[in-house]
Order: C-alpha cells, then structure tokens, then sequence
C-alpha cells in the first residue's frame, strides 16, 4: 500500500468516526507562523498567559514537541449553533455563554475521538502517534490551515468554506510520510465583519488579536479583577464571546452541528443573572460538572456574573449584588462593589 492510499484510509477513518474535516500537512511549520507567534508574545498581546512564552519554542515548531513526527492529520469536528448566539444580548437579565461551552466539555469528546483513530492508525500501519487537543502547546490553527481545513480569518480563528467559523480542531501527530493536502487560501478579501463586530475593540489590526481586550480572555484565563474601562463594554457575556465568530459571512454554509455532545444544556442556554451569582463554590461545582466552565472556578465566574448584572441596569438585583460585596472572595467583592455602584447610578 503506497502512503497515498494510507492517507484516504485515514481520511475515510476519521470521518466514520465523526470528524468533519480532515488534513494532511508537513510536521513543521513556515517561517510566517513562527514570526507572528514572536511578535504576538514580544508586543505583551498575550495579557499573563505565561505558559504561552514559557513553551514557546515547542509552539513553534512540531518537532520540538516531538522529534520523530512527520506527519500532522488536522482535525475538526462542527459545533455549529442551531441560532446566532448574540440574540441574547436583548435580554441583559440573562448570561451569556459561549456556544462551545454549552455543551459537554469538548476537550473529552475531542480527544475520545482522536485517541480511537491515532489506535486505528497505529495498528494498521505499525507506526508512533501521539493525540493533541488544545492543551498541548500546538500551533493547532496555522497547522490546520496548512493541512487545508480553511483559513486563519481577520479575527485570527480558523474559517472553513464548510463549516464557518466553528470548528474545533485536534491533531494526531505520526511518524508516517504521508502525501500533504494544499493548504488553505485566505478567501476574507475586504471582508472586516469580524474585526467592526468586536465590542472591547481587541483587533488592533487584521490578523492579529490584543488578547488583553478580548472578552474570552478577559472572563476566561484572566485570573484577576477585569479592567474597570473594559466592564461595561462586556455586556451580558459571562463566559468567553463569539461575536467575531458570528459576525462571519462564511457561517451561512455551516450546517448545524451533528454531535449530540455539543448541544446546549438547557439550563445553560439563556440562564438567569441572579441565579448564578448566588451559587456557592458547592453548587458552581455541580452545575458545571462535566463542562469546560469548571475549570476556571466559582469565583472568577461570580466576577463575571456581577459583571454583567452591573451592565443590566436592573435596580431589582440590588439586594442579590449587594450581599456579594461581603463574599470572602476579593475578586468578588471588587466586581460586587463596582456593580453596586453601577447599579444604584441608574
């Protein structure tokens, strides 16, 4: 069997098993890509997400993070929303939450998935894998624009002619030759929908991201109090912000996603400010069980949640905000205080 008909039987694998979008590229990556990631992390755009420049070197290149790879397979599977996600920011007593945290914690589905092909590929060809899904320091995006998934859009995410905006990607790495798909072409042309749709203004420019003004990271991996300037232009976001995302034109051809695992929780779709900002550490724990929000804990999520009642302009929560000004958190008693004041000013 030569390495052309392994790659269609992987690719046809891969596609049983529920991925839907695949990719060969090269286990290395251009000079362009590692020069942006140098840039990205000299000019401070990664706010304290330290583990970026800590890892930086393996970022950059495959083959620091393994020397024997030589293929990448890039992998997407579809959480295409059923309805636009920014419907919600009519109604500022509810919380937003991103669409790929409406859902089962993608990170295990994801990786399940890649774990069965990269055992599949290892016992049909006798050669070394490995799985990434996120949490390893891969370069998934650039990879898998090199692989022909799509392209890296104006809002710095990976855009398919299929499937929109909304693909999560995951990588099997493997020792095989394997003949590389074309990569793919920037089709974005004049387009800037992304860039005018963002609320906090975190694209300084095409292409590149000031993480230290997005609302996914600022509710996300920021891990102290979010900056005062920054709080009102957060809506009713509570948990990451998919309006660049849902501003693409390339959206009107993805089809709703078929992964049962990644539609929305009922109690997550349009859930009640005041509801959650009540939840202690005990009850955060159990609501979020087997989602990706519980990684970051109650009380950054708590701070996120005053955030937005701050910005609901609705006095009736006074008395929910105010008791919070007495939590024995610090980052809630801060977010608690500037949504009091908030609050009372209407």
């Amino acid at each position: 069997m030569d390495a052309a008909d392994k790659r269609e039987q992987i690719r046809d694998r891969a596609l049983a098993l529920g991925f839907d979008a695949v990719g060969f590229a090269p286990a290395s990556l251009g000079d362009e890509a590692r020069e942006r990631l140098g840039d990205f992390l000299a000019q401070g755009l990664h706010g304290d997400m330290g583990w970026m420049l800590e890892k930086a070197d393996r970022r950059g290149d495959p083959q620091v993070l393994w020397p024997e790879a030589r293929t990448v397979i890039a992998l997407g599977m579809s959480y295409a929303p059923h309805e636009d996600p920014r419907s919600l920011l009519e109604h500022p007593d509810r919380g937003i939450v991103s669409v790929y945290a409406r859902g089962r914690d993608y990170h295990d589905v994801v990786k399940s998935r890649l774990k069965q092909l990269a055992q599949w590929v290892h016992r049909s060809f006798a050669t070394d894998v490995k799985v990434f899904v996120d949490t390893a320091p891969v370069m998934e995006k650039p990879l898998a624009e090199q692989a022909g998934l799509g392209w890296q859009g104006k809002h710095t995410n990976l855009v398919s002619r299929e499937h929109g905006s909304w693909l999560f990607l995951g990588e099997v790495y493997t020792a095989l030759e394997l003949p590389p798909d074309s990569p793919g072409a920037d089709l974005c042309g004049s387009c800037r929908r992304c860039q005018d749709a963002c609320p906090t203004a975190a694209f300084p420019e095409p292409y590149r991201l000031d993480a230290r003004r997005c609302i996914s990271y600022l509710t996300i991996e920021h891990k102290g109090p979010i900056p005062e300037d920054l709080r009102p232009l957060m809506g009713n976001r509570i948990y990451g912000c998919d309006d660049c995302l849902a501003a693409c034109p390339w959206n009107k051809f993805a089809k709703r996603t078929r992964e049962a695992a990644f539609l929305p929780r009922a109690e997550l779709t349009a859930p009640r400010l005041a509801d959650l900002a009540q939840l202690d550490d005990a009850g955060f724990r159990q609501v979020f069980s087997g989602s990706p929000i519980k990684r970051i804990g109650r009380d950054r999520f708590v701070r996120n949640v005053l955030t937005a009642l701050g910005n609901s302009g609705d006095q009736a929560q006074i008395g929910v905000v105010e008791r919070l000004t007495a939590d024995e958190s610090d980052l809630v008693r801060d977010a608690a205080s500037w949504a009091l004041e908030r609050l009372r000013a209407v």
